[in-house]
């Protein structure tokens, strides 16, 4: 999001888009209200489960939020004791439908078809203890990470932390993605633009992103008790952030064990 945050390019992109910011879910959310609720979002960086539960919204080329190794936010925590396939329980946070539909898939497919999710507050302990398993996405992920050793001297509890991109990697050899920028065809319409001009924007956006990582490594260390290398490494090397043709056909084979296991309906990308 750096050109719609900085100048030279913020007020420019300003008089085209109006900004709201919220979790990924509440994003597919807005993208599914009807287009005239006063709530509607036109364009969202959705996660890509709501591809398959919104019809009408475009795929805007070029931009994805995707991992083709570790991705460290993403996690699903086990107690050392029970192996993946005795999971019953998996209490969730549901702030990212694609990633609760991904580990959802993962557990039909592979581990233990007959384990079922709760949704649950992303705070690891309430989470263990209502259930044998916790999903968690995003900065509580991290968090976990930052104290995986301390935690474990506190309580005297052994977990595995199993990186979700990583397991979904090692499964079937393709790129998890998380997130792209969907657009309603309708509100494209509407607006007279095309998709090839929203990516020029929304990629251009990006490339300046990844070239000013510093900067955010700086903003984000002040906002966050995590180390500086770490949310560096993260920015530069957990996360993948095109849409190229590996993404494609790992987004591809998401939504062909998605439908065969019954976690989402059917959707061609």
């Amino acid at each position: 999001m750096w050109d719609f945050e900085h100048e030279p390019l913020a007020a420019e992109l300003a008089a085209r888009y109006e900004l709201a910011w919220m979790n990924p879910a509440e994003c597919a959310n807005r993208l599914a209200e009807p287009i005239d609720a006063a709530d509607a979002a036109d364009i969202g960086l959705v996660p890509i489960a709501a591809l398959a539960t919104t019809p009408g919204l475009l795929i805007v080329p070029g931009c994805a939020i995707a991992a083709t190794r570790k991705v460290r936010s993403l996690l699903l925590v086990r107690r050392a004791t029970q192996r993946l396939g005795e999971i019953r329980t998996v209490a969730a946070d549901s702030a990212s439908r694609a990633s609760l539909a991904y580990t959802q898939v993962m557990f039909r497919q592979w581990w233990n078809p007959d384990a079922v999710f709760v949704p649950h507050a992303p705070e690891l302990n309430g989470m263990l203890a209502a259930a044998d398993a916790a999903l968690l996405i995003g900065d509580p992920a991290l968090y976990a990470l930052e104290d995986r050793a301390e935690r474990e001297e506190r309580t005297g509890e052994a977990l595995i932390y199993h990186d979700l991109a990583a397991e979904w990697i090692a499964l079937t050899g393709l790129p998890w993605v998380s997130a792209v920028w969907a657009v309603r065809a309708e509100a494209l319409e509407r607006s007279g633009r095309t998709l090839e001009e929203l990516a020029e924007d929304f990629n251009a956006s990006r490339d300046h992103g990844l070239e000013h990582v510093e900067a955010l490594v700086e903003e984000w260390s002040a906002k966050m008790p995590i180390p500086e290398e770490t949310i560096r490494a993260y920015l530069t090397t957990n996360i993948h952030y095109f849409l190229d043709e590996a993404c494609v056909e790992g987004m591809r084979r998401f939504f062909e064990l998605a439908t065969e296991t019954g976690v989402l309906p059917e959707y061609s990308v």
